[in-house]
């Protein structure tokens, strides 16, 4: 497993080797930030938006919460409606996914009914995956793998229900400029399900 040490000798292993070889590339994004796709996912470890997607610096704009949970838009700011706002208001990203994926822990202790109150924080914050709990009928801990993954699914969309009520969604939705994709990772395959299909492919 990686320790700090690793970590710090991977920067410089960035600075002696990666970062010579696409200089060109941070040298004009220091002055350009133009992502076409906002990426929500979750921010389990083995979840990688730009290692799934193949993609460059600069091309996701990226938004990475427990559960890939999207608070419905409430009056006052708070990080991720502040993020989803910047996203689609100041940068015009055409696409925003919404990406769940397999052994989500958040969505294993929702589904199972696991004793959160030891994280009291944790469990206000999975109260936004409510809709999501009310679609899928679990709870208990003899709940499988396959009912998880159900429950998995159906977050996605409630999120990206959610997603829709923010204006900046809203109003982009109503004119045609931004197209919103429900994704599922799954870890053991590298397989990923499309489980919308709303506007054009994810643009790159």
């Amino acid at each position: 497993m990686q320790d700090f040490t690793d970590l710090t000798r991977g920067v410089t292993r960035f600075r002696q080797d990666v970062f010579p070889a696409r200089a060109e590339l941070f040298s004009r994004l220091a002055g350009h930030h133009a992502p076409r796709t906002l990426f929500i996912g979750c921010s389990d470890a083995r979840v990688v938006p730009e290692l799934i997607t193949g993609a460059e610096p600069g091309e996701l704009f990226v938004i990475r919460t427990a559960g890939n949970l999207v608070p419905a838009h409430t009056p006052g700011a708070d990080g991720v409606a502040a993020s989803i706002e910047y996203a689609v208001a100041a940068l015009g990203v055409r696409d925003i996914v919404v990406c769940g994926h397999s052994a989500c822990g958040a969505m294993t202790a929702l589904a199972r009914g696991h004793d959160l109150t030891g994280t009291p924080a944790v469990a206000a914050w999975l109260r936004h995956a409510d809709a999501s709990s009310a679609r899928s009928a679990t709870g208990g801990d003899d709940v499988g793998s396959a009912e998880v993954a159900d429950l998995v699914r159906h977050n996605v969309l409630a999120q990206l229900a959610n997603l829709a009520t923010h204006p900046p969604v809203a109003r982009a939705l109503a004119r045609g400029e931004v197209a919103l994709h429900g994704w599922v990772f799954d870890i053991a395959t590298g397989a990923v399900e499309e489980l919308t299909a709303a506007g054009p492919a994810l643009a790159a």
